[in-house]
């Protein structure tokens, strides 16, 4: 028979916190476990009285929503976390912000009232900076790529190599020139379906190849500037704190 867990008092969760945090600067570069290490020790350091499992090795009740990749800054990750004692959310973001070294930072801390909170960061919109492309080539290319029923784009996955439709999840693209550069740097501004897999920014880039052989002469700098409910015109999308905020106000 297998072993049984040790038998420990547990607990119950008593509220559960839904925090939007970033990563920034050099901080993009850090990956999804490596800011798992930096919150845990974050969250103990500020002294939020987390709930834990159970069993041999309780781990804090810590759920993370559609990280972004390793390398891509963000202004719109999520996390929820259970707590065992209720708690303030303005004191929770500014004890967890000033835990978290600068670049992972707290943006905003709200209770969670509502549920399905994974279902309703339907899109994302990302802007990629290219540096030392010219802003007519990267709109023939978008042009091209919006023209298009189908791009099939591969992926290296945990899975394998995986091949989907890019274009499909392209929801809007538009090209604007960088005002701040003295040299070529056209910025393309994206909303972007998520879905199974998702497609990431690297695979709209592998598209654009594909349909228009553009390829950047250096890296692109990419940043994911929100995430969360699509809007009917397809444009952009809304906060997915808001219902809870909103519930919040209920009587």
């Amino acid at each position: 028979m297998a072993p049984r867990p040790p038998e420990r008092d547990v607990a119950p969760t008593v509220q559960k916190l839904r925090l939007r945090y970033a990563k920034r600067g050099r901080l993009r570069f850090s990956s999804h476990r490596d800011f798992q290490r930096a919150l845990e020790r974050a969250l103990r350091r500020a002294e939020i009285p987390m709930a834990y499992s159970a069993g041999f090795s309780p781990h804090p009740k810590v759920s993370y929503a559609n990280s972004a990749a390793t390398g891509v800054a963000s202004e719109a990750e999520y996390v929820e976390i259970g707590v065992v004692a209720v708690c303030d959310p303005v004191l929770v973001r500014d004890a967890l912000d000033a835990a978290l070294p600068p670049g992972l930072d707290v943006l905003d801390v709200v209770e969670a009232r509502t549920s399905d909170f994974a279902n309703r960061l339907e899109a994302s919109v990302w802007r990629i900076e290219l540096p030392d492309v010219p802003l007519d080539r990267l709109q023939d290319a978008v042009d091209a790529l919006l023209a298009a029923e189908e791009v099939l784009v591969e992926r290296m996955t945990k899975n394998g190599k995986r091949v989907f439709d890019a274009r499909g999840a392209v929801v809007s693209a538009e090209c604007a020139a960088d005002p701040e550069s003295p040299g070529d740097c056209a910025i393309l501004s994206l909303v972007v379906r998520h879905g199974t897999p998702s497609v990431r920014p690297d695979d709209v880039l592998s598209a654009l190849r594909s349909v228009a052989d553009l390829v950047p002469p250096v890296p692109p700098r990419v940043t994911r500037l929100a995430q969360g409910p699509l809007d009917e015109a397809g444009t952009t999308v809304f906060d997915p704190l808001e219902l809870d905020r909103a519930a919040a106000l209920q009587p």
